[in-house]
C-alpha cells in the first residue's frame, strides 16, 4: 500500500497538479494507494491539554490520529507532497508529525535512553516539494529538508535516508509552463524507473498533455508574502 500525504489547501496550486499526476499514474498501473489530505481533513495540528497529558504514554484521544497511524502501518511506501513556506514544512505538516508519530507507534525509548525508530515497514519514501527558492539555496540555508526532515525527523522514526528520495521544484513563481510540465514528467519518470512500471509512451504523452492546462494556469495566492504564493 502506498500512502500519499498531501499538504496544500488550494486546488489551483501546482502541488495539486502534482497530486493529480501521481494519483493518475497509480490508477493507470492499478497500484493500491490512499491519500491523507491534511487540509481537506481539517486536521488540527495544535495540542490540547488533554492530548499533552497522554503524550508521554504514547496515547491520544484524537481519533483522526489513530486513523492516520493505521494508514501508515498498513503502508510500505509514503509520498509527501508539500510546498516549502519560510524555509520549512507547512505548520500543519509539522503538527502531523508532532501528534501522529507517538511513542510506541513511531519510536520507543528503553531504560537506558536508547531511541529506536519503529516504522521499519516503510521501505520507500518520496518527498516532493515546491518553493520559490532552489534546492541549492535551501541547502545553503540550513538544509531544512534533507538535513532536518529527511535525515532527522524521518530517520528518527526508522526511515533511513537511503530509503528516501527528494524531488524539488524551485523558482515555482517564475518558471515557465514548459518547466512546470517537465517537472511533472520528471516525477512520473522517477516512478517508472524506481518502481519498475511498464512504460507506454503514447499513454504517458497523453497524460502529460492532459495535465498541461494545470501547469499553465497557476495564479498567485492573494494576500500572501512571496514565500507562500503560487506553490
Amino acid at each position: 500500500m502506498k500512502t500519499i500525504i498531501y499538504v496544500h489547501p488550494w486546488e489551483g496550486s501546482f502541488n495539486h497538479a502534482i497530486l493529480e499526476n501521481v494519483k493518475k499514474k497509480f490508477d493507470q498501473k492499478h497500484e493500491d494507494y490512499q491519500v491523507i489530505d491534511l487540509y481537506k481533513d481539517q486536521f488540527n495540528p495544535t495540542f490540547s491539554a488533554e492530548e499533552l497529558s497522554m503524550f508521554n504514554a504514547g496515547d491520544t484521544p484524537y481519533l483522526k490520529v489513530k486513523e492516520y497511524q493505521k494508514m501508515i502501518k498498513d503502508s510500505s511506501d509514503l509520498v509527501f507532497i508539500f510546498p516549502i513556506w519560510w524555509f520549512y514544512l507547512p505548520g500543519i505538516l509539522k503538527g502531523f508529525f508532532d501528534k501522529v508519530m507517538l511513542k510506541k507507534f513511531a519510536y520507543q525509548v528503553d531504560e537506558q535512553g536508547t531511541w529506536t525508530g519503529l516504522l521499519t515497514n516503510i521501505k520507500k519514501v518520496t518527498v516532493i516539494t515546491t518553493a520559490s527558492m532552489t534546492k541549492e539555496i535551501l541547502k545553503a540555508s540550513g538544509d531544512p529538508i534533507q538535513g532536518l526532515f529527511i535525515n532527522g525527523t524521518l530517520g528518527s522514526v526508522g526511515i533511513t535516508p537511503d530509503k528516501v528520495n527528494w524531488l524539488h521544484f524551485g523558482n515555482v513563481e517564475t518558471a515557465s509552463p514548459e518547466e512546470h510540465t517537465a517537472f511533472l514528467e520528471k516525477i512520473l519518470d522517477y516512478y517508472l524507473i524506481t518502481i519498475g512500471y511498464l512504460f507506454n509512451f503514447n499513454s504517458f504523452s497523453k497524460l502529460i498533455i492532459s495535465m498541461t492546462p494545470l501547469a499553465h494556469s497557476i495564479p498567485l495566492l492573494p494576500d500572501l508574502p512571496p514565500a507562500l504564493s503560487k506553490a
